[in-house]
């Protein structure tokens, strides 16, 4: 089964979309939106499928599937929590700032909780005042649960994962920093970030999906030249099923709480790179020194997974970086009342 959310509203209008990622129909008849059918999933999810089937079939009514009209498969949610499972991406950030990383790295999950109001649509332009402020990718896959009981055991949140998709978790690095050593956490270096155009259920990825990982290269493409497709199965110190374990340790899930890998890295570094920052800090440790900018106005990003055929399984997130211009609320108003604006 795969979900999309055409641009409606505030949260999208339910779509359900072939395996091709060619044809689409709307699924309000059975959910209006993905975050009602996460919350009646033992209701929906079935009739999700026999109508993925229908459309297979040419029972349902097809329309051609644009990635263009896709939302993040949720516009908004109401808690978006990022860990980072390779710890070897961690590592590598750590010792070229020369700070030691804590033992317990290995064995206890990092994560933060991020802003999750407003998702970026995955081919809508990643905007900033300025382009000097470390402007970094960061590719990830993420998961979306249902409802997790406080205190769910390792062995158990697996069967909490109904749908899985691609991020890329923009990350400002040179407000970072010095946000970070405050020792409060992220808010202004972690802008919306924006999901793959569709989200995937488990059984449809088949044996790519195993022991609670996604076992394909994501790649990566920087202003169309490949960056980097290291394996997600790979080196991911913790899997999803442990990352929500975590979660849920002191607090219950809602269903609808997207779960992040972090940045997909592996040891074999012959595969290249999810995030620049990581490049950059090889650099460093090789050479003393980091050759390679961030991204600029104009630059473009794209993140892939394909299945074993080379085909796309969630779509491509496809982006630019371009300059934000703020508009006050008095120069709307005059702009409505000039007809610039409806």
């Amino acid at each position: 089964m795969k979900l999309a959310s055409y641009k409606q509203g505030r949260d999208g209008r339910l779509m359900v979309v072939n395996n091709d990622l060619t044809k689409a129909t709307p699924a309000d008849k059975i959910a209006p939106t993905l975050q009602d059918a996460l919350e009646r999933w033992p209701e929906c999810h079935l009739a999700l499928e026999q109508l993925g089937k229908d459309l297979d079939t040419g029972k349902a009514a097809p329309q051609p599937f644009d990635p263009a009209q896709c939302a993040s498969p949720l516009p908004r949610a109401y808690q978006w929590l990022d860990g980072s499972a390779y710890v070897n991406h961690v590592e590598l950030v750590r010792k070229a700032r020369g700070a030691e990383m804590p033992p317990s790295f290995w064995t206890d999950p990092l994560m933060y909780q991020g802003g999750s109001d407003s998702f970026l649509a995955p081919t809508e332009d990643i905007v900033f005042a300025q382009d000097d402020w470390g402007i970094d990718f960061e590719g990830e896959v993420a998961v979306i649960t249902d409802d997790v009981p406080m205190g769910t055991t390792a062995e158990d949140a697996g069967a909490h994962i109904k749908l899985v998709m691609l991020v890329n978790d923009v990350t400002l690095r040179y407000i970072a920093q010095p946000e970070l050593a405050k020792g409060f956490g992220f808010v202004q270096s972690k802008p919306s970030s924006a999901f793959s155009p569709v989200a995937v259920s488990p059984q449809t990825l088949g044996s790519a999906w195993k022991d609670h990982k996604l076992h394909l290269p994501l790649y990566t493409y920087w202003n169309g030249e490949k960056f980097g497709a290291p394996d997600a199965g790979v080196d991911m110190v913790f899997d999803f099923a442990q990352l929500i374990a975590h979660a849920a340790k002191t607090r219950p899930l809602s269903a609808g709480t997207i779960i992040g890998s972090g940045t997909v890295s592996n040891l074999d570094r012959s595969l290249g790179h999810s995030c620049i920052v990581e490049k950059r800090m090889l650099e460093k440790v090789e050479h003393g020194e980091s050759k390679t900018p961030f991204m600029a106005f104009g630059d473009t990003v794209k993140i892939e997974m394909l299945d074993h055929s080379g085909k796309s399984i969630f779509g491509a997130i496809e982006q630019k970086v371009a300059k934000y211009a703020y508009v006050s609320a008095e120069e709307r108003r005059q702009a409505r009342r000039s007809g610039q604006i409806g």
